[in-house]
């Protein structure tokens, strides 16, 4: 045993384990063996392999730190911070610029450069060509419309399951409004549960945010409670929603009912999106159609889908006031809303009791926020940079906002923000230079200059033009008068490269802006000059594509008679522009 440990000891990598099972008692003393020693001092230890040292090498390190600066700015444009966005590809091209080689000396960093610079200029480009922050908010389809066309060909009998639960259900469970149980209701409730089950889950589960709020305005509005599941088949609850007949929101308000029940619409704003607003003009809505067709839900359920003046109409030319008999027939009403009724209904029977038709609803995504008052427009992406959040966290908290900034003629505009953002909003607000709240651009007009003649000139819509303004489109301006442009800037290249380089250096790089004047505050809309150096295999077809034009447009401004280019020539393209100082 004693010279087991002693043997151990000779091997390095076991020292802790020798040590710990030998330190429990006391050795005898051994004799050493001279033949053994000899050995042992004839023989070390072989040494570690050297592993190379990998060489340095500056320049890749160079491209690398650049690469992570450029990336860093396109993840802060797909969040909307734009300032970031600047400054980390701003940053990306000063490193090489900064570093003893500059942007060109080196074949590797010229390459990576003139790559940069042109990724950049093309991000510059599609947005100015997008229309940038005045590009309205996108809007997403209404299933209702699909769903009414599906009730034609797909509707389903109810099977003697779905037929005995609803039955025990409207036995049972006390409803606000009368739910016959009719073949209609029972195919539709069969089709909430098989076909469109997973549609409903999704609406429910999104409804669930809205729903305290819809049932509380309709308790203190004396409105039935399970008319809060309308907007279920109407929208699924998306505030974005749009038929194609142009309904909007949650409650799918047309412009015209939504303004005649309190909802304002123009050019930055659309009520009908914001879900408590358009809640409470439901309210209102509902209570009137109630009214007119003498308190009888089914019939006002009927006029909200079709119009109060088809029901009436149908009901006078049929003589019949019960909506059960109106659409026993095609004769007086279109299917859409002979169907919408029973739709309704039958949406309301599962929603009370998801669980008795193989529902299962999610937790409710119930995001907390807070209020800033503003007296001033600001653009969305100020908002998301300064509260840290991506700028779709800001438009999703204010659904009503149709383009990137805030209305221009609101003394007091509440924007919602997260919680606990609303000190660093505030925050940056007070910091923020006035021309720095809104990506604004001017235009001052000049002496017998008309909507549509400004418009034409700066290639903007002439109703967007008007709108921006709250004008008409054949409103008689003022020479001297300042109209906001429904374009912002989108410099994304400060100085072309944002680094103190020589101009020239810089614009040799594919797709920079060939002026290097300073400008001014706020200057107005005009033609944007790029110069593209050809790469080979580029075609004038392929650079059209990059800078969103066209192949005609590029061959006028060069002056290229056929369709041939060679690598290295420079091509000048022509976009429009705003620019505006931060």
């Amino acid at each position: 045993m004693l010279s087991s440990c002693h043997g151990l000891t000779v091997a390095t990598l076991f020292m802790g384990l020798v040590t710990a099972a030998c330190a429990g008692r006391v050795p005898t003393p051994a004799v050493p063996d001279p033949q053994h020693v000899a050995v042992a001092a004839a023989a070390p230890a072989p040494a570690a392999p050297q592993l190379p040292q990998p060489q340095s090498d500056s320049v890749a390190d160079l491209i690398a730190l650049s690469t992570r600066h450029y990336e860093s700015g396109q993840k802060a444009l797909q969040e909307g911070h734009l300032d970031t966005a600047k400054a980390e590809f701003n940053r990306s091209l000063e490193v090489m610029l900064e570093s003893p080689y500059g942007g060109r000396l080196e074949p590797r960093l010229r390459e990576h450069f003139d790559r940069l610079v042109e990724r950049i200029s093309a991000y510059e480009v599609t947005a100015l060509a997008e229309g940038d922050g005045f590009t309205e908010q996108k809007t997403e389809p209404a299933r209702v419309d699909e769903i009414l066309a599906m009730t034609t060909i797909d509707a389903p009998i109810a099977t003697p399951h779905t037929t005995a639960t609803v039955s025990q259900d409207l036995r049972q469970m006390r409803y606000d409004i009368d739910i016959p149980l009719n073949a209609k209701v029972l195919s539709y409730v069969q089709l909430y549960s098989g076909r469109l089950k997973a549609y409903l889950e999704e609406g429910m589960s999104r409804g669930a945010r809205f729903l305290p709020m819809v049932q509380s305005v309709f308790r203190a509005e004396g409105l039935p409670l399970d008319l809060a599941y309308v907007p279920l088949i109407e929208s699924a609850f998306k505030p974005t929603a749009m038929s194609r007949a142009k309904a909007k929101g949650i409650w799918q308000f047309m412009r015209g009912t939504g303004l005649e029940n309190g909802l304002k619409t123009d050019w930055y704003i659309d009520e009908r999106s914001d879900p408590e607003k358009a809640t409470y003009a439901a309210a209102r809505y509902l209570k009137t159609l109630h009214t007119m067709f003498d308190g009888d839900w089914h019939l006002a359920l009927a006029a909200y889908n079709g119009g109060p003046g088809r029901v009436q109409r149908a009901i006078k030319s049929s003589g019949r006031k019960d909506f059960w008999k109106l659409t026993a027939t095609t004769r007086y009403l279109p299917r859409e809303t002979r169907d919408y009724v029973p739709l309704i209904l039958a949406a309301i029977i599962v929603a009370r009791n998801p669980a008795h038709y193989g529902l299962t609803i999610g937790e409710p995504e119930m995001p907390a926020y807070e209020a800033v008052l503003l007296n001033t427009p600001v653009d969305l992406r100020r908002v998301a940079e300064w509260a840290g959040v991506p700028v779709q966290a800001i438009q999703e908290l204010n659904p009503e906002l149709r383009r990137w900034t805030t209305p221009i003629r609101e003394t007091e505009y509440a924007l919602k923000v997260p919680e606990g953002t609303a000190e660093l909003v505030l925050a940056g607000l007070q910091s923020a230079a006035p021309e720095e709240l809104a990506s604004f651009s001017h235009h001052t007009v000049k002496k017998g200059e008309t909507i549509a003649t400004i418009a034409k000139k700066l290639k903007v819509s002439r109703a967007d033009l008007a709108e921006a303004n709250y004008l008409t489109t054949r409103a008689k301006l003022q020479t001297g008068q300042q109209l906001i442009i429904p374009r912002a800037p989108a410099t994304l290249l400060a100085s072309h490269t944002g680094a103190p380089a020589p101009v020239a250096e810089s614009r040799q790089g594919d797709a920079v802006l060939a002026s290097n004047a300073v400008p001014s505050p706020v200057q107005s809309v005009g033609e944007a000059k790029l110069v593209h150096r050809v790469k080979r295999g580029e075609t004038l077809f392929s650079i059209a594509k990059l800078y969103r034009t066209t192949v005609e447009a590029l061959k006028e401004w060069n002056r290229i008679k056929g369709s041939g280019i060679q690598a290295g020539q420079h091509l000048t393209i022509f976009a429009p522009r705003t620019v505006a100082t931060n």
